[in-house]
């Protein structure tokens, strides 16, 4: 089995070599952005779920604050024990939710890692060829 012969200079060769790696970084930069711009769009959905989240309590309890105070003035207890004790429980729960969408924002990397591991994989080719 017979090689092909490059009948190339070995400038040629090194700027080939060149113009490949540039277009090589110019597409790794493309995917980072694409990368980051994913990644962002989930934090986005999740900063959104959040509030929705925080607003829908918030909008709910206030419908059932008045009536729950309202109930345990009747049952007997002092109008501002009732609002404490209303006040107290609505906090606990706004304050799991928010718990709740801070971890899942956490939980999002916003490290390109599809990039960085094509880049290594990038750097090892470019050795290869030099």
């Amino acid at each position: 089995m017979q090689q092909a012969r490059d009948d190339r200079s070995l400038g040629e060769l090194l700027g080939d070599l060149m113009k490949q790696i540039s277009t090589l970084i110019r597409q790794e930069m493309k995917l980072a952005t694409t990368e980051l711009s994913d990644k962002a769009s989930r934090a986005g959905k999740d900063i959104g779920a959040l509030a929705v989240g925080g607003a829908v309590a918030y909008a709910g309890f206030l419908a059932l604050l008045a009536a729950i105070i309202i109930g345990l003035i009747q049952l007997g207890v002092t109008w501002w024990l009732s609002a404490l004790i209303v006040g107290v429980v609505v906090a606990a729960i706004g304050g799991f939710m928010v718990r709740k969408g801070l971890t899942a924002l956490k939980q999002q990397s916003m490290v390109p890692e599809q990039t960085i591991a094509t880049l290594r994989d990038d750097q090892a080719w470019a050795k290869e060829q030099i």
